[in-house]
């Protein structure tokens, strides 16, 4: 089991109107592993029935002359070796496949955009069984999600889309499902992973609540006079530690509350009936940060990225990624951020609602 340190100390006690505030969220934990169609994982094979459609996703697609949009398979090989030569020097036979993968380029490269035509077929993200995920509130005559997307920008992150299935319904499993002919960042190809599901309790952003409660998590004097012993590096922000530590957590999660950073909180209002939508999944690029006390007292050493000897970077800018204790999915949401679903909670046949944050 992977276990969640406790909190610094009980956030109520300070600041008791948090409490009716309070939600659990199933963090996910995932690993890297096979997964079978039976099980709940991320990037792992689904319990799809023959018969049928697979989605597909009938763009647009746009591939820039900076990024170069590789096969699935050739991402797969690329991380293979990656992980194998780690502590070595590659092989003759590693750095010919690594080089024919991503040829030399010149240079200043050029921001050529060329459209990349064709209907594509999508790729798994999760798979969660309701049996292993708390919070994952399936509608009536269900109990299986399954999240596919597309891998490519629509228009800043992939666009998602989501099945609700009674898995006892599937008595034929597709064995061999379609793959997209590219992706268009190594980072929307998902490693395999299985799950570790562990249920925490959060709390809202200290932008998501009253007024006069923002003043108060602000207010340096009513942290110090709890006892609480914040490092005295948080007097100017005290509020920043309470998001970061105390708030939400971190990482690959169903329900809960979201973290804010790249964006202030939005309307997250359902497209079809204007009802609040609630969280559903958190697609993450890290599972915590580093000397965050988020991180699972099982977590291993963070080597997740590496530069390597890969002649172009997964994104220009970032070094390629190999899964690790901070990234096991080897999925990376722009920068380095977060990708939020949301559900209409009124009915899950409406339209669901993404948010990168």
């Amino acid at each position: 089991m992977t276990t969640t340190p406790q909190r610094p100390f009980d956030v109520t006690a300070v600041f008791p109107q948090l409490a009716p505030l309070a939600r659990t969220a199933t963090r996910l934990h995932p690993r890297p592993g096979a997964p079978s169609p039976q099980d709940s994982s991320i990037g792992g094979p689904l319990l799809w029935p023959v018969g049928e459609p697979w989605p597909h996703c009938d763009g647009p697609h746009v591939v820039d002359g900076m990024n170069p949009a590789l096969s699935p398979a050739d991402v797969r090989l690329e991380r293979r070796i990656r992980a194998a030569s780690r502590d070595r020097s590659l092989t003759t036979q590693e750095r010919e496949a690594l080089e024919r993968i991503r040829p030399p380029r010149e240079f200043p490269l050029t921001a050529e955009v060329r459209p990349y035509n064709g209907s594509i077929a999508m790729l798994p993200v999760a798979q969660l069984y309701a049996r292993d995920v708390p919070d994952l509130h399936a509608p009536e005559g269900a109990d299986l999600l399954q999240v596919l997307w597309c891998p490519f920008d629509h228009p800043i992150m992939p666009r998602t889309v989501l099945f609700w299935r009674s898995a006892a319904t599937v008595s034929h499993i597709l064995a061999t499902p379609p793959e997209p002919p590219a992706v268009q960042f190594d980072g929307y190809l998902p490693e395999p992973c299985l799950l570790n599901p562990e249920q925490v309790t959060e709390y809202p952003d200290h932008l998501e609540v009253s007024k006069v409660l923002q003043e108060q998590l602000a207010t340096w004097s009513m942290w110090q006079a709890a006892g609480t012993d914040l490092d005295n590096g948080y007097a100017s922000f005290p509020q920043e530690f309470y998001d970061s530590e105390l708030a939400g957590a971190p990482g690959w999660k169903v329900g809960g509350w979201p973290r804010w950073g790249a964006t202030d909180p939005a309307p997250r209002l359902c497209p079809a009936c204007g009802s609040d939508m609630d969280a559903l999944l958190t697609i993450a690029t890290f599972e915590y940060s580093s000397g965050s006390s988020w991180r699972p007292d099982e977590a291993g050493e963070d080597r997740e990225l590496i530069s390597g000897h890969i002649p172009a970077p997964t994104r220009i800018g970032f070094p390629a990624t190999n899964p690790a204790p901070r990234q096991p999915t080897a999925v990376q949401i722009g920068s380095g951020y977060d990708q939020q679903l949301y559900l209409c909670p009124t009915d899950p046949q409406h339209p669901h609602f993404e948010l990168m944050h």
